[in-house]
């Protein structure tokens, strides 16, 4: 049998590394149990929330084990939620040692998330996208578009290391919509509404609310309270935004551009 400690560390390092990468609670537990199972740990017990693990192992056959980790509410990194799940399946069929699991976690850990010009690009194109989708006609969703690629650009040199999650949205939400509302006034853009609907999508913590709604349904009312009002705030933050810049040109120019 593998030493329980390091069986018992790998397991949590596992289940950090899904947890601060925006995977579902029930997803954290059964990788977790998973492993210790594997491994021979049939005492293991793990309670999880949004931003925390606390995990206990012992009896009179197996080591004594306690540990609490923090970790702290960020955003959504996918490629290592599916490497973690893949690694999990692959221990379950004994192709690891423990230790090579460890090598495997941090390489795992350290793995690069998309590059700075495709997270703006794919920005873009999102929100053009959803632009269409929300009835804009294809001048609308060019304006999107262009608009998209900015508020990432924002995103990545201002919000991201200067601002706080809420003050992100707002300024967010603010700065997306002062760039649709030139873009239209200049000509390019036939729909206001939906090129800023377009544009804010980018913003908005959809993997969050979902999770948070798929967490509600596993029981997990904890967690999914905390993560509903992590994504609620940031909803509202970006509203704010738009609605602040909405409200001042509609006072300046009297409601005609609008």
């Amino acid at each position: 049998m593998e030493g329980e400690r390091e069986v018992m560390e790998a397991a949590m390092e596992a289940g950090h590394i899904l947890l601060e990468n925006g995977a579902e609670i029930f997803r954290v537990e059964e990788t977790i149990n998973r492993i210790c199972r594997h491994y021979g740990i049939t005492s293991s017990n793990a309670f999880i929330l949004s931003n925390g693990i606390f995990a206990t192992s012992g009896n009179a056959r197996e080591e004594t084990f306690a540990k609490v980790l923090h970790i702290p509410v960020s955003g959504a990194h996918l490629n290592r939620v599916a490497a973690v799940n893949q690694l999990s399946r692959e221990i379950e069929e004994d192709r690891y040692t423990i230790e090579e699991v460890k090598l495997r976690l941090e390489q795992i850990r350290t793995m690069p998330g998309k590059s700075r010009h495709m997270l703006v690009l794919g920005s873009g194109a999102g929100s053009g996208a959803f632009c269409y989708l929300y009835g804009g006609s294809l001048i609308d969703c060019l304006a999107a578009f262009l608009v998209g690629l900015l508020v990432y650009v924002f995103v990545i040199f201002v919000s991201s290391p200067y601002l706080s999650k809420m003050v992100s949205g707002i300024a967010g939400g603010a700065v997306a919509t002062m760039a649709c509302m030139l873009l239209f006034y200049l000509g390019i853009g036939e729909h206001l509404n939906q090129m800023v609907i377009g544009s804010i999508i980018p913003l908005v913590p959809g993997v969050a609310f979902t999770n948070a709604i798929r967490d509600i349904a596993d029981e997990n009312y904890i967690a999914g309270a905390v993560r509903m009002l992590d994504a609620m705030l940031v909803f509202f933050g970006i509203a704010m935004g738009v609605g602040f810049v909405f409200t001042i040109v509609q006072r300046i120019v009297g409601g005609g551009m609008l």
